[in-house]
């Protein structure tokens, strides 16, 4: 492979995720058997296991490439126009000859790159870029302990009879003991890894976890009311951790004890939140270990409705070679939830912190037999992916100090509409970094151990035109958990009448007002969640106007239709995320009177509609290229 071949594989979709180019009903292990065979042959290189998707006439989806037309040259002057002009008014009120740069001077820091300094003001980045030798050094040091403890207490030699599987042969013996050897290093690290996060804030982690096992293991609670249960006491720990900041021991020490009758009592309990570890506020990061304890009780729940009958023996499924989709909905061995392999899965070290989310089932799944699709040379090139988007964010913070300038509370008049849309893009787009980052690393650290969570980011921010797509992709392992136990349990979505369609937008409403709060108890996040949903409504609404079975003798005036109010969804899906995790309401306020203070912004609010259609065009070819390789998203 040449080496521009190679810098192609690594930005390819299934560097990313083998999820997004192999169907979730198929095994990864005949994606593997098919892939060889074609290079055997070397009849192509396209994706293999895919077909041809074909509409209900049984024509092909993806039309002809536009790439060499007339029309797409004039876009690509667009593009190398209009794209460095955007970063140079980003990087234009940025300099130090800027009027306003005292004012957000303090925001700054001493940065690598010569003659800039960087803005990491930005709390929850600064973090990360603090923490991350540390995290880098577990990535490396957390597998070699693995294959040292798997030194120590190797697996038994081979067992019963042995069945084949992809050339490797793997018994259900086998199986039971990998799931024991792995879980029980899970087990002991968790307890090492939270007691060094938070120090004796571990105890209180332990007493939640116990807490919310034997209330779903307990014959006390009638089957039933489980999933009730499940949801009143993980959201009730949500908001009793945030009320409480934590569960300070002095606090709780002095609510029984007054400090004048308590003293050695205060002062012990003031010495144990002095050792609170690297992450003191251990309840800010709880709300990943919630979505956890929730997946392993409705897990447990549904696995109760299966018992007697065993899903792999009615579909004659190899336990070893399961799809996707299987490893998920296919409830674990009633054996499988006990204790140690729950406080495994919910305290798994390299996906603690900020995941990706992976259910308990599919957990449970990959410890019992390894995942087929995780390569060595798949996890090389995702690490590089990593680095090159480090260097990335790093590279926009040295030039683009848009995060300092919000912060210095602006007086945004003072700024031309260009300059306050662009500070608001580039403000999302660190937004988008600063959570993507932390979640690569983390699946990369998790990759590197032998489990294959989902991917979190489908597409780059700059490549969504469609607001419902957009939220499949954005946070992808928590949409797909939400949807597994939310959506679907209140009843999903349906457009066959008008009252299925209400329905629909109540349960949308119910989950992002779950997502809401779950991210903080804010009334911007609030507004966020009510934003999202009700943002939705004109993509839904344009979809019944224009139906696209009706535009299939004239697809080109669709696709500018399509471009035209695709446009309208990017501003609408900027305004709520800047509301949410930004500006807020007022700042948001603000930035829309500076762009309609006068007719310049009218002027440059139309200039920035038509270089957004040329982008959503490109965006909309991007996907028809993926359909003419058989790769078939729904984001």
């Amino acid at each position: 492979m040449g080496v521009f071949s190679y810098i192609k594989s690594i930005y390819a979709l299934d560097t990313l995720d083998t999820r997004f180019t192999t169907p979730s009903t198929a095994s990864y292990q005949s994606v593997i058997d098919t892939r060889d065979e074609a290079s055997a042959s070397k009849r192509d290189d396209s994706i293999p296991g895919l077909g041809v998707k074909t509409d209900r006439h049984g024509r092909p989806v993806a039309q002809p490439s536009r790439w060499g037309t007339v029309e797409f040259y004039f876009y690509y002057v667009v593009f190398i126009v209009v794209v460095p002009y955007m970063f140079w008014i980003a990087y234009d009120v940025s300099r130090p000859s800027d009027p306003n740069y005292r004012k957000y001077e303090p925001w700054l820091s001493k940065g690598w790159i010569p003659g800039r300094k960087i803005d990491i003001s930005d709390a929850q980045y600064f973090t990360f870029r603090r923490n991350l030798p540390y995290i880098g050094a577990l990535l490396a040091f957390h597998p070699l302990l693995r294959k040292l403890y798997n030194n120590i207490r190797p697996l038994p030699a081979r067992i019963g009879s042995p069945r084949t599987n992809g050339g490797s042969y793997v018994s259900a013996a086998e199986g039971d003991a990998r799931i024991v050897q792995r879980a029980s290093f899970d087990f002991g690290f968790a307890l090492l890894f939270m007691s060094a996060l938070h120090g004796f804030s571990v105890f209180k982690i332990l007493i939640i976890l116990y807490a919310n096992y034997r209330m779903v293991t307990s014959p006390s609670i009638p089957r039933a009311y489980l999933p009730a249960a499940t949801w009143i006491f993980n959201i009730g720990v949500l908001f009793v951790n945030e009320l409480s900041d934590g569960y300070q021991f002095v606090k709780m020490a002095s609510f029984f004890w007054p400090i004048e009758q308590g003293g050695s009592i205060i002062a012990w309990a003031r010495w144990l939140d002095r050792y609170c570890g690297i992450m003191p506020r251990w309840h800010i990061n709880f709300n990943m270990t919630v979505l956890r304890l929730i997946s392993f009780n409705l897990d447990y729940y549904w696995s109760l409705n299966m018992r007697g009958s065993s899903p792999l023996e009615k579909k004659q499924l190899d336990p070893s070679n399961l799809s996707e989709r299987d490893r998920v909905t296919i409830p674990a061995q009633n054996k499988d939830y006990n204790f140690r392999n729950y406080v495994g899965y919910a305290i798994y070290a390299p996906l603690y912190i900020a995941g990706p989310i992976i259910t308990f089932n599919d957990y449970v799944s990959q410890l019992r037999y390894p995942a087929k699709s995780i390569e060595l040379s798949r996890t090389i090139k995702y690490g590089i992916r990593f680095l090159l988007t480090l260097l990335a964010m790093e590279v926009l913070l040295h030039f683009d100090y848009c995060v300092a300038i919000s912060k210095a509370y602006p007086n945004w008049s003072d700024y031309t509409p260009a300059q306050l849309s662009l500070l608001s893009y580039f403000n999302l787009h660190v937004l988008w970094l600063k959570l993507l980052l932390p979640w690569r690393l983390f699946r990369l650290w998790s990759l590197a151990d032998g489990i294959d969570p989902p991917e979190n980011m489908i597409r780059c921010l700059s490549n969504n035109p469609s607001t419902v797509a957009f939220w499949r992709g954005w946070h992808k392992s928590y949409n797909r958990w939400l949807i597994r136990y939310i959506y679907i349990p209140l009843g999903g979505a349906s457009s066959k009448t008008w009252l299925s369609s209400v329905r629909s937008a109540i349960n949308y409403a119910a989950v992002f007002t779950f997502v809401a709060l779950w991210h903080d108890i804010s009334l911007n996040l609030l507004v966020w969640g009510w934003l999202v949903v009700f943002f939705m409504l004109p993509e839904v609404l344009a979809g019944y106007a224009f139906p696209k079975r009706r535009w299939e003798n004239n697809l080109t005036a669709y696709r500018v239709i399509c471009g035209i109010g695709a446009v309208g969804n990017l501003m609408l899906m900027m305004a709520a995320n800047l509301v949410g995790f930004a500006v807020g309401i007022d700042g948001l306020k603000n930035i829309v009177h500076g762009i309609f203070k006068d007719y310049s912004g009218m002027v440059f609010l139309i200039t920035a509609w038509s270089a957004l259609f040329v982008g959503i065009q490109v965006m909309f070819e991007v996907r028809q290229s993926e359909y003419r390789k058989g790769i078939f998203l729904k984001c």
